[in-house]
């Protein structure tokens, strides 16, 4: 048992002041207010905020950051740079990778991520001897760094959709695909068996997007993946909207509503550009939404419905999808300055349910609803935000998360465990492990 007296914390019903948290075998087991701290107890001064759920990653693009700005572009230019770094990835480097990024993602604030994995095999194809071995390189990085995990592995059988049908694979993509809807289960079944009882990792799965399944093979992936954790790619582009309609004559989200997809399992990440049917679709039948705002305005996907998801009853998580930025107050404060643009108002989110959606939404986007919060019973994960640095001084610290960026998180517990203490984590200094990372990585070229 350890007991944390917190300076202030983000409790379920308000910003509370001289919080004790007690923490016994990874979950919190007592919740106290307004207490002086005892000789006993870890100290953490600031502003302790439930761990915030990464719902959206792909550990992979990280090595794309700062590399593909010249020369304009759109989405699919940026996918073949995207493809350019999927081509050299071994399970080794992956490793290495998966850990730098997991690592910043903690020092960030995100204490679970839910991982959208759809490099599988080797380069032209061929399964690994170990046929999870790319998987088994992201769970090992997760364990090394302490984070939770929700590995979705992807289903992944077409190159794309046009008016004309969907493509095969190319050279690339073939590293991606299992072949049919039983190989794809053959290969992950097994491996989600063998994952069932960690502490820190689970397995759930996700359907790449409708460019990359028929409905028949939907209709496949959803009888044998009933009541796992499911995501999805969801109208991120209108090109792929266009290219659903002219073949067969329903939106993405119709599509995935044929399929029996859409349920409180179901996450559609992005959903930039539903329609109205969509967002009834989506409200029906209790799923949730994934915004990635700094993704999106990265590659010019344009901005999301949230307004209207909210009003609507979706509840809303955030990813960082490719990581252009890995800080999750970023994201979750670009939910409401987004709308700010977009309705010429403020306040359409206030910051308390900015948190709830980083944290306890995205806790249960990915599979674990008993995190998310500070509360009795919930998974002991938290983080701790500066209220002296330069961006956070003098804040309210129930705003804090309009002020705070990653840089003023000094403490993350997960699981009870103290991971990093005053910005430091067992593994090091966080800039220089990333960096070396990246360098590498960048060298094996």
């Amino acid at each position: 048992m350890t007991t944390f007296w917190c300076e202030h914390a983000h409790l379920p019903s308000k910003v509370q002041w001289g919080v004790r948290l007690t923490v016994d075998d990874g979950r919190i087991s007592a919740v106290r207010e307004r207490v002086k701290p005892a000789d006993d107890d870890v100290r953490l001064h600031g502003v302790v905020v439930p761990g915030i759920a990464n719902a959206h990653s792909h550990t992979f693009h990280r090595a794309l950051r700062g590399r593909t700005h010249a020369g304009g572009g759109n989405f699919w230019s940026w996918r073949d740079e995207m493809y350019a770094v999927a081509r050299r990835l071994q399970p080794e480097s992956y490793l290495a990778l998966a850990r730098a990024v997991f690592l910043d993602m903690l020092a960030a604030g995100y204490t679970a991520v839910g991982e959208f994995h759809y490099l599988h095999h080797q380069p032209g194809g061929r399964g690994y001897d170990e046929p999870n071995a790319m998987g088994e390189a992201l769970v090992q990085a997760a364990r090394d760094v302490g984070i939770r995990l929700t590995l979705l592995d992807t289903i992944y059988l077409h190159g794309g959709l046009t008016p004309q049908g969907h493509l095969p694979l190319d050279e690339v993509q073939i590293r991606f695909g299992d072949g049919t809807v039983d190989q794809w289960a053959e290969r992950v079944t097994p491996f989600r068996d063998a994952l069932g009882g960690d502490p820190l990792v689970r397995v759930g799965a996700a359907a790449h997007s409708v460019r990359a399944l028929t409905p028949t093979e939907l209709d496949a992936f959803g009888e044998v993946t009933d009541g796992w954790t499911l995501h999805a790619h969801v109208s991120e582009q209108p090109a792929e909207n266009l290219a659903a309609q002219a073949f067969y004559g329903r939106t993405p989200t119709e599509i995935l509503g044929s399929s029996g997809l859409l349920d409180e399992s179901f996450t559609a990440v992005h959903a930039t550009h539903l329609s109205e049917r969509d967002l009834l679709l989506l409200s029906r039948s209790d799923a949730r939404a994934c915004i990635c705002p700094t993704t999106e305005r990265d590659l010019a996907d344009g901005i999301g419905p949230t307004t209207d998801l909210r009003r609507r009853g979706v509840p809303l998580c955030v990813g960082s999808d490719q990581h252009a930025v890995i800080d999750p107050w970023e994201e979750l404060r670009a939910l409401e300055m987004h709308e700010r643009l977009m309705s010429h108002e403020r306040g359409r989110i206030d910051p308390a349910e900015l948190v709830r959606i980083g944290a306890t939404e995205g806790y249960r986007a990915i599979g674990w609803a008993e995190g998310g919060q500070l509360a009795v019973g919930a998974l002991a994960d938290f983080v701790v935000l500066r209220e002296d640095s330069r961006r956070t001084a003098g804040s309210d610290p129930g705003q804090i998360v309009f002020s705070a960026g990653a840089p003023d998180v000094t403490d993350v517990v997960v699981a009870g465990q103290h991971l990093i203490r005053a910005g430091a984590h067992r593994l090091g200094e966080v800039d220089p492990f990333v960096s070396e990372a990246l360098v590498l990585l960048r060298e094996a070229r």
